[in-house]
């Protein structure tokens, strides 16, 4: 399959001010602004100008215990629905995303929540699933769960949402004035889910998505978060540092998909992918670099010790980067750990540096240069087929964000790569997803 065939997808994956950590300290930032809906109102304007695919909103559940705070965003950042409910009431057309833990919050607040987003926004929300392990959060919910219970616990949950959002017939509301009947008799029902974490009554408490479904998202790429996205998920994120790496991971995936019974073009695969651009790859290198001298190194190693499970800042700075532990012995987040355990040990970084490093693209392909050249990098993860799309991560929003949607989109409109006008009204048609009835 040539590129021509297919069309490039492109999300935001949105933090306050960008994915450099330290971004909310470069002076075009206004000051007390990460809670400022105008900063997020700008961002999804620019996108959906750009005609990107959707606005994705992560979440923590958590500001940490360690003083982490003291640094800077993400914490004092808006919860997903809310802003992902303010979004859908200033765009027309652009996707919204919004994330949600199986592991902490209950199917049935998931379903309404997502479900809601999806109505005030017309059939433009996704649900990200997550299976949220980290320290931090469990001293705020008070439980500690196994990394594959984790999982146990997500696969009831989605089929839990999944039985509330189909508890209406599409054709439940009749609006009969005359008889005075909102639903039709039947149309409405509970779904008496009896399962080992969950018992829900139901019926949902909303009708039927004008998409059938809200699309459901997912990142885990250790072996039992694959095997969860080859039968759940629909859009499916992922960290692959190389070109190489990535056409694996896409290959695994699709053939997992096949093996679960599904279609392969029932799931779209979206690298994360961080990025400078500059007018030449020379200028792209030195805003990285000023960029990158804002970075506070012990910010970055103590916001990390929940992935790499020993406390990075009880090393030498300007030292090599300690061993780090076999992904699969941890409970934690084991994808984003190998990640990380292969980038300090491919990559001969000073731990300073390894600091530097994921301040600026957390684990995710990064390129720095001109504009073609980015655009010659994701063109070739697409023809390649390690990419359906990208969720974009610019290290900031007011800058890199902006230089993107000026200089990189308008070359891959030109290359026939990626669309000039949207085609469709809901998330589903943006990413060529089939309709769920």
């Amino acid at each position: 399959m040539t590129a021509s065939d297919r069309q490039l997808h492109l999300a935001l994956f949105a933090l306050p001010h960008g994915q450099l950590a330290s971004s909310w300290r470069l002076p075009e930032v206004p000051a007390h602004s990460t809670n400022d809906f105008a900063e997020y109102r700008e961002a999804a304007r620019l996108i959906e100008e750009a005609r990107f695919d959707a606005f994705f909103i992560a979440d923590k559940l958590t500001i940490g215990s360690d003083g982490s705070w003291q640094y800077g965003p993400p914490v004092d950042a808006f919860e997903p629905f809310t802003l992902g409910g303010a979004l859908a009431a200033v765009t027309d057309q652009l996707g919204v995303i919004a994330t949600a833990s199986t592991t902490y919050q209950h199917p049935y607040s998931i379903a309404r929540q997502v479900l809601a987003l999806d109505h005030l926004s017309q059939g433009r929300s996704g649900w990200n699933i997550v299976t949220s392990y980290s320290p931090d959060t469990t001293r705020q919910f008070g439980a500690k769960i196994p990394h594959d219970e984790r999982y146990d616990i997500a696969e009831e949950a989605v089929d839990v949402v999944r039985q509330l959002w189909r508890s209406w017939d599409e054709d439940a509301v009749t609006w009969d004035r005359e008889a005075g009947t909102y639903t039709r008799p039947g149309a409405v029902r509970p779904i008496d889910h009896h399962g080992h974490y969950f018992a829900v009554a139901g019926p949902g408490e909303y009708r039927r998505s004008v998409q059938g479904e809200p699309v459901r998202v997912q990142a885990g790429s250790s072996g039992r978060g694959m095997a969860f996205a080859a039968q759940h998920a629909e859009m499916i994120f992922t960290a692959q540092t190389t070109l190489e790496s990535g056409v694996s991971f896409a290959d695994d995936i699709r053939r997992q998909v096949r093996a679960a019974g599904r279609q392969e073009s029932e799931v779209v695969i979206m690298p994360g992918f961080a990025f400078v651009v500059g007018s030449t790859d020379e200028e792209a290198q030195r805003v990285q670099e000023q960029l990158l001298d804002t970075v506070q190194p012990e910010h970055i190693l103590g916001s990390i010790r929940d992935v790499t499970q020993i406390d990075l800042r009880e090393y030498p700075i300007d030292g090599p980067v300690p061993t780090l532990p076999d992904p699969d012995t941890v409970q934690g987040h084991q994808s984003r750990l190998a990640v990380y355990k292969r980038i300090a040990e491919t990559e001969n970084l000073s731990l300073r540096d390894f600091a530097r490093r994921v301040a600026a693209q957390r684990g995710h392909h990064q390129v720095v240069g001109s504009a073609e050249r980015i655009a010659d990098q994701m063109q070739a993860w697409f023809e390649h087929r390690a990419a359906d799309g990208f969720n974009l991560m610019p290290h900031t929003i007011r800058g890199q964000l902006r230089a993107f949607t000026e200089h990189v989109v308008p070359i891959l409109q030109q290359r026939g790569l990626f669309r000039r006008e949207y085609t469709g009204t809901t998330l589903r048609e943006h990413l060529g997803l089939p309709y769920r009835g």
